[in-house]
Order: structure tokens, then C-alpha cells, then sequence
């Protein structure tokens, strides 16, 4: 019996030790997936020129917010002059409330990873070059409150997933080339219809979001 009891005494202090360095664990694997959409963009005035990899967490970096808790919550780089595109890896910042990339040249698509971070509350890629559809895990963002995509390249329908998010206060996905019809339940009852135009085969709301949401989708 007596020597089990160093083999105990080195699982609890394994155990302290993996529990007090647990926080250093997140903001290293939350650096790591910043630092993988830094790889990503063209940065030629260095905005990001303080997102250095090799720091405990991503908290020190100019553009990054953080909690208490040294988790990050705001990515701030509007209008920022930045080209390329988005990662998978944003969706592993999962207490990210603000992802703000508006007014740059961010290119490709919307990564359907950015489905899984439940606690945000703006998206904003509006102002940009990015193409490809609206991903539907956008709906699993249940305290999303602003969506902003319009004025990008951005094709198929408005996502029928998005009318479940009853935070849903602002969408703009004008100015893209979406087909389909304008959903007009849930959150949308109160979205202006503005917020939808210069969308040349998007169609007027009709049958109250009932419709089919691929008409002219082809």
C-alpha cells in the first residue's frame, strides 16, 4: 500500500499542474488559429505585425480582445486593407462575441466552421470580395444579433436555418447576387427590405417565409 502512494501523489500534482495551465492551453490554441488566418491575409500596411505566435496567449496583440479569463472575444480589423481569406480555424475561438473584417479585400468563402461559435454576437464581412454561399451552420448562432454581408459576391439563397435565431436584430446581405426568396418570419418579420436589394434574382417576401427558398436558384 505504501508505495501506491508517491504513484497518487504525482497524479494530483499532474493534475494541479494541467488544471493551472489550462487557460495558457486555450489562448495558445486560440493564437494558433489566429495566426493561421494572419498566414492568410495580405497585410501590407502590418496591422498584424504584433500577432506573434510564439507569446503564451493572443492578448497582447494590437486588434485581439480578451475577457478575464485571457479568452478571446473581439477580433477587430475593419477597414484594415487586408486581402486573402478567411480560415476554418476561427471557428475553435469559441467565446468570440465580435468578428469584425468589414471594408477590406477578403476573398473566398464563408467558412461553415463559423457556425460553431456559439457566443457571437456580430458578424460583420460586409464591404469585401467574398463569393460562395451564406453557410447554413450560420444558423446555430443562437445570440447572433447583427449580420452583416452585403456588398460582397455572395450567391444561393438566404439560409431558412437563419430565421430560428430569435436574437436576430439586423441582417444586410444587399448588394450580393442571392436567389431565392426574401424570408419574412422569426427575426426577419422586422428587417427592412432594403437590407435585401440590388440582389437581381432575389425575390420579394411571399406565403410568410413559407416559400421555397431555391427559386431561381440555378
Amino acid at each position: 500500500m505504501a508505495a501506491a502512494a508517491p504513484r497518487i501523489t504525482s497524479w494530483v500534482f499532474t493534475l494541479c499542474v494541467c488544471l493551472t495551465l489550462a487557460p495558457f492551453v486555450c489562448g495558445n490554441t486560440e493564437g494558433d488559429a489566429l495566426y493561421t488566418l494572419r498566414k492568410s491575409l495580405s497585410d501590407p500596411d502590418n496591422v498584424l505585425q504584433s500577432w506573434d505566435p510564439t507569446l503564451v496567449n493572443p492578448c497582447t496583440w494590437f486588434h485581439v480582445t480578451c475577457n478575464q479569463d485571457n479568452r478571446v472575444t473581439r477580433v477587430d480589423l475593419g477597414n484594415s486593407n487586408l486581402s486573402g481569406h478567411l480560415v476554418p480555424e476561427l471557428g475553435k475561438l469559441e467565446h468570440l462575441q465580435y468578428l469584425e473584417l468589414y471594408k477590406n479585400n477578403i476573398q473566398g468563402t464563408i467558412p461553415s466552421e463559423l457556425g460553431n461559435l456559439k457566443s457571437l454576437i456580430s458578424l460583420d464581412l460586409y464591404n469585401n470580395n467574398i463569393s460562395g454561399t451564406i453557410p447554413s451552420s450560420l444558423g446555430k448562432l443562437k445570440s447572433l444579433v447583427f449580420l452583416r454581408l452585403n456588398d460582397n459576391r455572395l450567391t444561393g439563397p438566404v439560409p431558412r436555418d437563419l430565421i430560428a435565431i430569435s436574437s436576430l436584430k439586423v441582417v444586410d446581405v444587399s448588394n450580393n447576387d442571392l436567389c431565392g426568396t426574401i424570408p419574412t418570419s422569426g427575426p426577419f418579420e422586422h428587417i427592412p427590405l432594403n437590407n435585401f436589394e440590388n440582389n437581381p434574382r432575389l425575390e420579394g417576401p411571399e406565403l410568410l417565409g413559407l416559400a421555397t427558398y431555391d427559386t431561381n436558384c440555378s
